[in-house]
């Protein structure tokens, strides 16, 4: 019967670490929803809220879960991760410039 091959590289977390992300984004879930549900904020205060709390749990996700660093083992992940959400970026507010641009040209008229 052949054994399972089991190897630990450096580049794979801990399950300290993965308990530390996960509890970590369990917070962050329930801050965003304490932020919506307890209508705390005023709306424009919860949806500003709602952004910094979804950009720290992307962070806390590409880095507890992902395993994103500098290092150099991970450069071209990073790299391609940087290209990737920078496209996204530029499409989403292509888009969202030449829709706003289409809607005030045609009220014009």
């Amino acid at each position: 019967m052949a054994q399972a091959h089991t190897t630990h590289d450096g580049s794979h977390g801990s399950y300290q670490s993965y308990i530390i992300g996960f509890v970590l984004a369990v917070v962050l879930t329930v801050a965003s929803f304490a932020a919506v549900m307890t209508h705390a904020l005023a709306p424009g205060m919860a949806l500003a809220a709602l952004g910094v709390l979804a950009v720290v749990q992307i962070v806390v996700h590409l880095v507890f879960f992902l395993h994103m660093n500098t290092s150099n083992e991970q450069s071209w992940n990073l790299m391609c991760f940087i290209f990737a959400a920078v496209s996204v970026i530029v499409i989403i507010g292509g888009t969202l410039f030449i829709m706003h641009d289409t809607a005030i040209n045609m009220m014009s008229r």
